[in-house]
């Protein structure tokens, strides 16, 4: 990563790019969490994989439309094996946690799930041979500490649904493994497996636990495809726009997003142990970030 990506002077090209890269990421995180909190309400009512297939048919209808005429060129991938599984992955990654939020608060999920940055530092040491280094080791194991403060194993107010969101985040980052050995394959080309892989395997499974949807339930679910792919295409535009390295810390503010909604609307205030993990997860997931810039920096001639 080169230096001017950090430090700009003031009125450089560079700098305001990356701050329109930080403000698209901000707004993505914020749409997500209002895709997460609608997914909440849903699923007090309707079964998760009802939930998670009308998110995957709406992101698949809307990328359709979009890649239009381009769509069978589009699908084509150098590593369709590749591509599959890390569909897979999206898929086990959305499901778990929309399945977690039947049953624990949706700050809770969102901060359990958030150890992921950490957790792709690890897979790529473990499958793509990256050093790893003594110090971010300890910030994964700090992160997997925070993360266990909020489940609280073993504990009276332990919810073995909390575990649903650890196994998310662990698909995520295997997915995002994946994602790196796809990197031929254009971001577009991405995004349409996920969602046609996604629509399939949720269509198979889907008419076990349909529920004709209420009239007064309607907005809720297209405002759940549209929250999605509008947070999708937001996040694909700030990555496009600045470096990964740079905008990446800005992810952690879903946190306060997932809070400050799970109070609105549901009346419900993380308690003092999931302060204290999510506390805990984004100083090391800061860390972790912090440590792989300098190395970056330091190969970068």
């Amino acid at each position: 990563m080169s230096q001017s990506a950090i430090i700009a002077p003031p009125g450089d090209p560079a700098r305001a790019t990356q701050l329109r890269g930080i403000l698209l990421l901000l707004a993505a995180i914020m749409t997500f969490t209002l895709m997460d909190a609608t997914a909440k309400h849903l699923t007090q009512t309707y079964h998760p994989v009802q939930v998670v297939w009308v998110r995957f048919v709406a992101n698949l209808v809307i990328v359709a439309l979009l890649v239009g005429p381009r769509l069978r060129r589009t699908l084509r991938s150098t590593r369709p094996g590749i591509q599959f599984c890390r569909a897979l992955t999206q898929l086990g990654s959305v499901g778990l946690f929309f399945t977690a939020l039947q049953h624990i608060g949706l700050a809770e999920a969102t901060a359990i799930m958030d150890i992921n940055p950490v957790l792709i530092t690890l897979a790529a040491a473990l499958f793509l041979g990256e050093r790893i280094g003594l110090r971010r080791a300890l910030g994964i194991a700090a992160a997997l500490v925070g993360a266990l403060i909020i489940i609280r194993p073993g504990a009276g107010v332990f919810q073995p649904a909390a575990l649903l969101p650890l196994l998310g985040a662990f698909t995520y980052a295997a997915g995002a493994v994946l994602t790196r050995l796809a990197r031929g394959d254009s971001t577009a080309t991405s995004i349409l497996w996920s969602a046609i892989v996604g629509t399939l395997a949720t269509s198979a499974l889907v008419p076990f636990f349909w529920q004709p949807i209420a009239a007064g339930d309607a907005w809720a679910f297209l405002l759940l495809g549209l929250f999605g792919t509008v947070a999708q295409a937001l996040l694909i535009r700030a990555f496009a726009l600045a470096e990964a390295a740079a905008i990446a810390p800005f992810g952690y503010t879903g946190l306060i997003w997932a809070g400050l909604w799970g109070w609105l609307f549901w009346g419900t205030v993380p308690d003092r142990w999931t302060i204290l993990g999510a506390l805990i997860i984004v100083v090391a997931g800061l860390y972790v970030w912090m440590r792989e810039a300098r190395a970056m920096q330091r190969m970068d001639p």
